[in-house]
C-alpha cells in the first residue's frame, strides 16, 4: 500500500488528546510510548496549558487540558490552506463550526455533516508532526460513521478527497489525489457511535495492551490479528480510546478502531 499523506494541504496532519487531568495523561502516554513533554505552553480561553509529545526529539502529537465537563478523547487535525475559509465551507457542506481551540496555532474545532468532531490547523510553520508512521507514533486516522455516502460527500466538498473501498477489506480508504490520507469503517451507529479514532504504531500490541492496564488504563478490544498487523484498541484512564497495531511484513493498514 502506498505511503501515506501527511504533508499536504488537505491531509490530516497532526493529532492531540484534551484531558481533564493532563498531567496524569502525560504520565500514561509517556509511560505507554516513550514520550517526552515540552514545557506547557499558554492557552488562551483555557485554564491549564498544551504540551507537545516528542519521541526522538521529534514531534508526535499533544496534550491539553479539556473543558470543565468534557471528556478524555482524540482529536485529529487535517491541514488547510485558510482556516477562515475552511471554516465556512464546513457550514456550506453540511457541518457546524465550534470555535478556536489552539489561536497558536490556528486550529479549530468543527463538526461534519454527521456531527463528528475533529479540527482543521493553518498550514505553515509546525503544522504537522514530525514522526509518523514508526512505532510509538501516529499510524492513522479512521473514520467510524453509519453513513458513508454522506460523509463522502462532505470530505470531498471540504478536502476534495475520495473514498475506495479495496475487495473483501472491511473498511475503506480515503484518498487525496490518488494518495492515501485516512481510512473509513461503517457502523450502526450505536454500538460504534460515528467518531474519528486515531491509531498508534507499536513494536508489540500485546505488550502495549498489558502495558496500558499496567498504567492504569483498560483493554476495550484484546490484541487481534489483523491482515498485515496484530491490533489492539485500549482506554487510558479517563476514557480516551486508542487503537495500537504492531506493524508487520505484509500489505496492509493499521486497525480502523476503535
Amino acid at each position: 500500500m502506498a505511503k501515506r499523506n501527511t504533508s499536504s494541504v488537505g491531509a490530516p496532519c497532526w493529532v492531540d488528546t484534551w484531558q481533564p487531568d493532563p498531567q496524569g495523561a502525560k504520565e500514561f502516554y509517556g509511560g505507554l510510548f516513550g514520550w517526552t513533554f515540552d514545557e506547557a505552553l499558554p492557552m488562551p480561553g483555557f485554564e491549564g496549558g498544551y504540551w507537545l509529545a516528542r519521541l526522538d526529539g521529534r514531534s508526535v502529537g499533544g496534550v491539553g487540558q479539556a473543558p470543565p465537563g468534557s471528556p478524555a478523547g482524540w482529536l485529529t487535525h487535517v491541514r488547510v490552506r485558510d482556516i477562515g475559509q475552511a471554516s465556512a465551507l464546513a457550514e456550506q457542506a453540511g457541518g457546524r463550526q465550534l470555535g478556536t481551540i489552539d489561536a497558536r496555532a490556528h486550529s479549530q474545532l468543527v463538526a461534519d455533516s454527521s456531527g463528528v468532531l475533529f479540527c482543521l490547523r493553518q498550514a505553515g510553520v509546525n503544522d504537522g508532526v514530525e514522526l509518523a508512521d514508526q512505532p510509538n507514533s501516529w499510524a492513522m486516522s479512521s473514520l467510524h460513521t453509519p453513513e458513508l455516502g454522506k460523509a463522502q460527500e462532505f470530505y470531498k466538498a471540504m478536502f476534495n478527497w475520495e473514498l475506495k473501498s479495496p475487495l473483501d477489506a472491511p473498511f475503506s480508504l480515503w484518498l487525496l489525489e490518488d494518495q492515501l490520507v485516512a481510512v473509513a469503517t461503517a457502523t450502526d451507529g450505536v454500538a460504534v457511535p460515528p467518531h474519528w479514532s486515531v491509531n498508534f504504531g507499536v513494536t508489540d500490541a500485546d505488550r502495549t495492551a498489558d502495558r496500558a492496564v499496567a498504567l492504569g488504563g483498560g483493554i476495550v478490544m484484546a490484541p487481534m490479528d489483523t491482515p498485515g498487523f496484530r491490533s489492539a484498541v485500549i482506554s487510558d484512564p479517563w476514557g480516551g480510546v486508542v487503537a495500537v497495531s504492531a506493524v508487520g511484513t505484509q500489505t496492509g493498514t493499521p486497525a480502523a478502531l476503535p
